[in-house]
């Protein structure tokens, strides 16, 4: 009899398991947020099969460890999260919400992101509970543990920003600045642009930017409208005119203030802020204001005002006073034409050289056909380029079409969606070791063999990818529009740009024996293949490509 039972009871716990598995997985079916995340999963198009699949693995892992949270803390409201207002918990149910207010086709990756945070912050959260860190005699090796573990959080792929990595710095009623968040902080992969900040200002029509300065350099792309810019370097003032296409440095500690002039259109400015002060951070300094933005001459004592300035105080108090406005305000349609009387390219009311915009479209392509233009502007066009050793590109690629795979010899890019819709796929020897140690050994020492892992993403209006020096990058745009991206090219001075596929890619360069040697098939089967491409820089993509085949 006690034999019968024993028998019985492999079968008895194995039906009790099956049964709990069963029921977490219609739990999870019933959850909303774990079927935005699998449908997030299905629709990655540069995702294989296996990677679908493991992605919905992933979804399905976090949605179990959060039922078995929720049924251990009563519901899912624990002590600590009842306690702690800045909990991983509480973040993570904020952050969802904010992404219910989102719109539907935006909402599955806004929710996946929130995920991948959550499950970084309890991951960090449970090495500080274990007692991990530097007084830990592996402290070198749990650091690039660490290091590796943000990687694999950060959606596979830190290399891309959207918009929940902006934070508004500004906002008024008429516009606002939004700021990227610091490079390193999505990945220390990154840590050769730490000291550099992205921002977008958007300003209404007929609308006043309030004079400041930064503690910073500035290079800015009018990405869309018109309108005029000023400087003030001490007793001097430069006015321009600015449009689409236009490139303009901002010296560090130069008053400057703008309008956009259009009727209509919103004046959209792309802005990389190189910080003088503090490393990777910056200030925006406002004189003329009052209460919003604030004048910093608001922090100086009444007694010091009233003798630098020569005025009563009660005068001081009302003139600091009155704006409660932002910093972008409206104005009348006379004060944008006073404003904005210069020619276009600018003046220079005091003599000497002009220090005025560039306009990129006004400059020939570097590379053009029917599936793309590019165009470049360096320190050769631009003198203002060489002291930031930037350079500035613009591409746009034809609805359908592809760039060629490429990478730069110096320069990290940093790109910037300006129109369209598309993605990109790029090859990252950093991530791959993250994942199995593909080019590192245990203790960090390199393997003969190097790997590689296809990093790749969804690209729109708004999206920023950085790309390391010596990636080699493809971009692709979307069947129904084309796909325009602005560049800033940092570390520029005597960068090269190598093409890996088309009439000038690399391979076509190697000696007959190199080819040979290098590819283990002889030097004929390589050419056939590297120079079969007749177009350069720019192709048709991968859809057209299988059409062309099918109508021959």
């Amino acid at each position: 009899m006690k034999m019968a039972i024993k028998a019985k009871l492999p079968s008895v716990f194995f039906l009790f398991s099956l049964v709990l598995v069963f029921a977490n997985l219609a739990l999870a079916k019933e959850d909303p947020e774990l079927k935005w995340c699998k449908q997030l999963c299905r629709q990655q198009r540069q995702y294989d099969e296996q990677q679908k699949e493991q992605c919905q693995q992933g979804c399905e892992a976090y949605y179990r460890e959060k039922q078995r949270r929720e049924h251990e803390g009563g519901g899912g409201r624990g002590h600590e999260d009842e306690w702690n207002p800045e909990s991983p918990e509480q973040r993570q149910r904020e952050c969802t919400r904010r992404c219910d207010r989102r719109e539907e086709r935006e909402q599955p990756q806004c929710q996946q992101q929130c995920q991948q945070r959550y499950e970084r912050e309890k991951q960090e959260q449970g090495r500080r509970g274990r007692g991990e860190g530097e007084g830990n005699d592996s402290y070198e090796g749990g650091e690039r543990e660490r290091e590796r573990a943000e990687e694999q959080q950060e959606g596979r792929n830190p290399y891309v920003f959207e918009d929940q990595h902006f934070t508004t710095r500004a906002g008024a009623q008429h516009g606002r600045l939004r700021v990227l968040q610091k490079f390193t902080e999505r990945s220390k992969l990154l840590r050769g642009i730490e000291n550099y900040r992205l921002a977008i200002l958007e300003a209404d029509p007929q609308t006043f930017i309030l004079p400041h300065h930064c503690d910073a350099e500035g290079l800015f792309f009018v990405a869309r409208g018109r309108g005029t810019i000023s400087f003030v370097r001490q007793d001097r003032r430069e006015s321009f005119n600015i449009r689409c296409g236009d490139v303009l440095r901002i010296p560090a500690g130069t008053t400057v203030y703008l309008i956009n002039r259009d009727n209509s259109e919103k004046l959209v400015i792309a802005k990389l802020i190189h910080p003088v002060s503090v490393p990777g951070q910056f200030e925006e300094f406002y004189g003329p204001g009052g209460e919003n933005p604030e004048s910093f001459y608001r922090a100086f004592s009444t007694e010091v005002l009233e003798s630098a300035l020569n005025t009563k105080r009660d005068r001081l108090q009302k003139l600091f006073g009155q704006q409660r406005q932002g910093f972008i305000v409206k104005a009348s349609e006379e004060q944008i034409r006073a404003l904005s009387h210069h020619e276009e390219g600018g003046i220079w009311p005091f003599g000497g050289e002009s220090r005025g915009p560039f306009n990129l479209f006004n400059k020939q392509p570097s590379q053009s056909n029917q599936y793309g233009q590019l165009r470049e502007v360096n320190a050769r066009d631009y003198r203002e380029l060489e002291d930031l050793d930037v350079a500035v590109s613009f591409a746009n690629i034809t609805q359908g079409s592809m760039t060629a795979p490429v990478y730069s010899s110096r320069a990290t890019k940093i790109s910037i969606v300006t129109d369209g819709e598309g993605y990109f796929e790029m090859a990252c020897p950093h991530l791959s070791s993250s994942e199995s140690g593909g080019s590192e050994g245990p203790q960090g020492q390199r393997k003969s063999s190097p790997s590689y892992r296809r990093v790749s993403g969804h690209l729109r209006r708004g999206t920023v990818v950085v790309v390391p020096a010596g990636h080699p990058i493809v971009a692709v745009a979307s069947n129904n529009q084309n796909l325009q991206l602005v560049c800033f090219e940092i570390n520029a001075r005597n960068n090269e740009k190598f093409p890996l596929a088309g009439r000038r890619n690399v391979i076509n360069q190697l000696e007959r024996e190199a080819k040979e040697l290098a590819f283990a098939v002889p030097a004929r089967e390589v050419e056939e293949v590297f120079r079969n491409q007749k177009e350069e820089f720019f192709f048709r993509g991968p859809r057209q490509q299988h059409e062309g085949r099918a109508d021959a």
